[in-house]
């Protein structure tokens, strides 16, 4: 347990509990030592499973942690199974829960984040909305927390550690391009597909610019089981990475041409200002529309002959993202401790009092 200080010079005692969820070091350890974070007080050692599994496992270990720690507010981030475990045994041990990352929704049951973070949503006294858009889902969902407008910390840790990322990265020692697209995939829906996946494979073979795959450790498996990796290697036009870090992951985002992807986060890291990367989501949905709107993001689903066509389209028209970045200034994160230390404990409230409350924007 350590102090940290708010912006106003208060004083608050913070605990950083790691489930160990992501438990290998390249998805994991590397984070904390490349943004210089505080090391976890604790570590549950979680580790894989089912969803069910992890969750549960999650839920027993941080209920036995909040029952000793006794804090007045548990602040989750985002819709891991650890975000809903840690939301479910808070609120059942009465303690409050600050959802940062509040009012995401892809519409898509399919995708096990959109349970989490749904569910989160209602369990939460405070809803920390990246956009209106996500603060008015929250009041149409009739949730009982308050939402609270903040930005997203993404564009924070975008706009802080791109110049570290510039001064240490080594990660075009290893790419031989000048030009390149830039390729994520690891969501269960279309990895666990072997058709989904041999149309993205496909998709990076023919690409027109070489494509830098970093590999996540589900999708290696995944094109193992199918048959898909020998081929994948073959291409002279897929470089295959291991898993980066962060900094590594920002410099290559900052460089390259564009993006292909299935990932949430990177439709945001997109349009922080110091970015600005044109993505292609290889999904039906997405759950940051603001992205889609100011142009940053375009769903193109799943089949390759559609990704090439629209790759071929913008390469034409030579068309970039213009309008600003929907996800705020970069002062997410001060946004939200901010607000939390101004608050008075609600955990003895009934939930009746929980009604919902008019949005707020964060100064």
């Amino acid at each position: 347990m350590a102090s940290t200080i708010d912006e106003t010079g208060k004083s608050h005692e913070r605990t950083i509990v790691h489930t160990g969820q992501h438990y290998d070091p390249s998805l994991s350890r590397v984070f904390f030592e490349e943004l210089d974070l505080p090391e976890p007080d604790l570590n549950l050692d979680v580790g894989s499973g089912s969803q069910s599994t992890q969750t549960g496992k999650a839920m027993i270990r941080l209920e036995q942690v909040f029952e000793k720690l006794r804090p007045d507010v548990v602040l989750v981030q985002g819709d891991t199974n650890t975000t809903l475990a840690a939301a479910l045994a808070g609120r059942k041990l009465g303690i409050d829960i600050g959802h940062v990352e509040a009012g995401l929704r892809s519409h898509d049951l399919r995708m096990p984040e959109e349970h989490n973070r749904r569910l989160t949503d209602h369990l939460s006294s405070y809803l920390f909305a990246p956009t209106d858009r996500a603060a008015k889902n929250l009041q149409q969902e009739s949730c009982w927390g308050s939402p609270v407008v903040t930005g997203n910390t993404v564009i924070d840790a975008c706009l802080k550690y791109k110049d570290k990322a510039e001064k240490f990265s080594r990660i075009f020692e290893s790419i031989p391009y000048d030009q390149f697209a830039l390729a994520t995939v690891h969501r269960a829906e279309n990895v666990d597909s072997p058709v989904v996946l041999r149309e993205f494979c496909t998709a990076f073979a023919d690409c027109p610019l070489p494509v830098v795959l970093p590999l996540h450790p589900r999708t290696l498996m995944r094109l193992r089981e199918s048959g898909l990796e020998v081929h994948l290697r073959a291409s002279k036009n897929v470089k295959i990475l291991p898993p980066v870090g962060y900094l590594d992951f920002l410099l290559l985002l900052s460089r390259c041409s564009f993006v292909l992807t299935d990932s949430g986060g990177i439709q945001e890291e997109a349009t922080a200002p110091n970015i600005r990367k044109k993505v292609f989501v290889m999904r039906e949905w997405t759950e940051r529309p603001e992205a889609v709107e100011a142009g940053y993001c375009e769903l193109v689903g799943t089949k390759h002959a559609y990704i090439a066509a629209r790759i071929h389209e913008f390469l034409v028209s030579g068309i970039s993202p213009s309008k600003p970045c929907p996800y705020g200034d970069g002062r997410a994160g001060a946004r939200i401790a901010n607000f939390v230390s101004s608050l008075q404990p609600m955990s003895n409230s009934k939930p009746e009092s929980l009604a919902p409350l008019g949005v707020q924007n964060a100064p």
